[in-house]
């Protein structure tokens, strides 16, 4: 199942059909326990929707913060080592990459996020910016895994590369936080099987594309959440992005316009033009 949030109020799909949540705000229904079950009875009792309409989809979160994960994949490491090494950094990458502790920052509040077909924005003072395509969770307010979303952790690689220490100001500005279009809701947890990939448009040329899968990544999703809700309480849930596979070659740099879309399975696909 999916939840969309919308200018027109919460939707849930099953089986290609919509359904309108109408009685619980954002918040209430996505910290609900047992979501899946939830979700599967609320529907029952809910009025149908003739669809859902792409243009009123916003950002599934309200007062939801959002966290990162890095170093998760070997491509990820790989490319970190390769853009710090001239500032001595890059073996930070390769350990962190071989550490119990994963890495875990801080992304973005509500505020500083975007939606599906929202723009994204590079930093004026970077002249190397990429998408990071990621699978995001959404753990709810009891530390759960209760779903699933396509995360872009919009990055300046040349300030991260100048300095690790500068990581807040490469990952963390406005609008350089994208998740959407919905939240998936499994009975089961994720298949590692599953697909994550992106596409960069300028003008009618595709100047990238990528794919990985979840199998690929070095970290078991439950073992990131438990690193993150160690010492830190999220009242109302917290999103968590998992970390790229997928990263464009040293010679790539998104521009105003360029539109990025990220595609996972099951889940759809995010699409945000480049401010």
């Amino acid at each position: 199942m999916k939840i969309y949030k919308t200018t027109q109020g919460i939707i849930a799909e099953k089986d290609s059909k919509f359904f309108k949540i109408n009685d619980l705000g954002w918040d209430e229904l996505i910290n609900q326990p047992e979501l899946f079950a939830f979700l599967n009875n609320k529907i029952n009792t809910s009025e149908s929707a003739a669809s859902l309409d792409e243009s009123t989809i916003l950002a599934p979160i309200v007062s939801q913060e959002i966290w990162a994960s890095g170093v998760t994949y070997l491509r990820s490491k790989t490319a970190r080592m390769e853009e710090s090494k001239d500032a001595g950094g890059g073996d930070f990458y390769d350990r962190v990459y071989d550490a119990e502790r994963p890495e875990i920052f801080f992304k973005a509040t509500a505020a500083r996020t975007v939606g599906h077909l929202q723009d994204i924005r590079i930093r004026k003072d970077s002249k190397w910016n990429v998408p990071e395509p990621e699978l995001t969770l959404f753990v709810n307010n009891q530390n759960q895994i209760a779903g699933y979303t396509i995360g872009n952790d919009v990055s300046s690689r040349d300030i991260e590369g100048e300095n690790p220490l500068y990581l807040p100001q490469a990952k963390s500005y406005d609008k350089s936080a994208a998740i959407g279009p919905c939240i998936l809701v499994l009975e089961n947890p994720i298949s590692k099987d599953t697909d994550i990939s992106v596409a960069i448009h300028r003008g009618e040329k595709v100047v990238f594309d990528g794919k990985t899968q979840l199998s690929q990544m070095k970290r078991e999703l439950p073992e990131l959440v438990e690193y993150l809700t160690r010492e830190c309480s999220f009242p109302q849930g917290v999103f968590l992005m998992t970390g790229t596979g997928t990263v464009p070659p040293d010679d790539f740099t998104m521009i105003s316009g360029d539109v990025v879309k990220i595609s996972i399975d099951n889940i759809g696909t995010l699409i945000n033009t480049v401010e």
